[in-house]
């Protein structure tokens, strides 16, 4: 058998071979019309492993008639890059597949980039990290698309499980293998969308398979003992990861129980239990917070422990604070209060602090008019600990109200006494 890998003989070698993406080499696609009108754009390839970003790269190189040249931007230096502008020199155009674009250094590009701008260097690059925060604003702007490619759906990873099956040029077609479609489904569920994993695991489990009679007789066991974490991705601190963590939290916050405990387990394949444990923190005090102000004391008690066990019991504190969080009310008043106390300040909503509000713990304070505060504990009132009507805000601002009560939980009773306060206020300012 041949000794590259299956995943690479089976790459595709035009676009009419490309399984899934349809959204963006479909047959009714502006790409797929340029191409196949021998016109390639550059362009930016950006989504998770095994979505096929290197396959559509190939394929249009198979589709287009122009010299092609892969380089990895983790291993290319300027010499690699150089070689490529005297190839575009002398040919007039080249195609560039440019894998891990994000990690091209500054001096790779000054090389570059004149040529990708007049349109003799055809730029093709491809990333895991979202290019908006991970690829240089130079090559971005030479880029006239960036395609976001998604996983691929089970039945998409069965049907290129199939055709490696059956080719029996570049697959495994040759070989009498008896694989019933519940054990292919299963390889395809197993992947999560990942073509190269999916056919990795094909490749492996044909080689763990016994063969008798010409037969390589493929057993249950066999896909289940290979496919254990074969489906977890995200490299901490990548942009899968923090994917992984907005929806985590934006599932917290819509109370979904089960999807906030997958992408709890996802996050915690990952290894990074710090960021995990800080982002259930923020959560707690930013989507629960005066609604259910334990909530928080919880949360920080999960995550201490969490840390002190380590992984894998872990998870379990965690799960805790996660179902917990779920099941709460929930109330984003106080950031929402804070955020809209800042912003005002941004947008130069600031004023004098008033005199019987500052500093006078020392000799000479009555004499800079430091003076008229009154002390809200001499005056005490109802069930608010003492309460005095006096100005707290500068003058130019005293009308200004940051937080606004969310009716839930917990926050229902201070949302009463936050309202009877300024009852309060507006009938001793009414009466003055």
């Amino acid at each position: 058998m041949n000794n590259e890998p299956l995943a690479y003989r089976m790459r595709p070698r035009n676009l009419d071979e490309i399984i899934g993406q349809q959204h963006i080499v479909g047959k009714d696609t502006a790409l797929y019309k340029m191409v196949q009108n021998g016109y390639v754009p550059s362009m930016i390839l950006y989504g998770e492993p095994g979505t096929g970003k290197t396959s559509i790269a190939f394929a249009i190189a198979g589709s287009a008639n122009l010299p092609f040249f892969p380089l990895n931007a983790t291993i290319a230096g300027k010499k690699d890059v150089e070689q490529i502008v005297s190839e575009a020199r002398l040919s007039g155009k080249v195609l560039l597949f440019l894998d891990e674009i994000h990690r091209f250094n500054k001096l790779q590009q000054d090389t570059l980039l004149p040529h990708v701008e007049n349109g003799s260097i055809i730029l093709i690059g491809a990333t895991t990290e979202n290019p908006f925060h991970d690829v240089n604003p130079a090559i971005r702007s030479r880029c006239g698309e960036i395609f976001q490619l998604k996983r691929l759906t089970p039945e998409e990873v069965a049907q290129l499980l199939k055709r490696a099956l059956t080719d029996e040029e570049r697959g495994l077609g040759k070989y009498n293998i008896e694989m019933n479609e519940e054990q292919l489904n299963n390889i395809a569920i197993a992947s999560n969308g990942d073509a190269r994993k999916a056919l990795n695991l094909l490749e492996s489990v044909f080689y763990a398979s016994d063969e008798m009679d010409g037969i390589v007789k493929v057993e249950d066991r066999t896909i289940t003992q290979l496919s254990e974490r074969i489906g977890v991705y995200g490299d901490k601190g990548g942009s899968h990861f923090y994917n992984l963590l907005s929806a985590l939290q934006k599932s917290v916050r819509g109370s979904d129980v089960n999807a906030s405990l997958y992408y709890l387990a996802n996050l915690l394949e990952t290894g990074d239990l710090i960021a995990v444990c800080r982002r259930l923190l923020v959560m707690a005090y930013e989507d629960i917070g005066l609604a259910n102000p334990k909530v928080g004391a919880h949360v920080y008690a999960a995550t201490e422990a969490a840390k002190v066990l380590g992984l894998p019991e872990a998870r379990i504190p965690l799960a805790n604070a996660v179902i917990e969080m779920c099941l709460s009310e929930k109330s984003n008043s106080a950031i929402s209060a804070i955020d809209g106390a800042i912003q005002a300040i941004h947008e130069g909503k600031t004023g004098e602090i008033p005199m019987h509000l500052r500093d006078a713990h020392y000799a000479g304070a009555k004499s800079l008019g430091h003076v008229g505060y009154k002390y809200p504990h001499d005056y005490p009132i109802g069930t608010f600990g003492g309460w005095v009507n006096q100005q707290y805000l500068p003058d130019n601002l005293q009308d200004m109200e940051f937080y606004q009560p969310v009716i839930a939980g917990e926050e229902k009773r201070m949302a009463n006494i936050y309202e009877k306060l300024k009852s309060l206020k507006n009938r001793n300012n009414h009466n003055v």
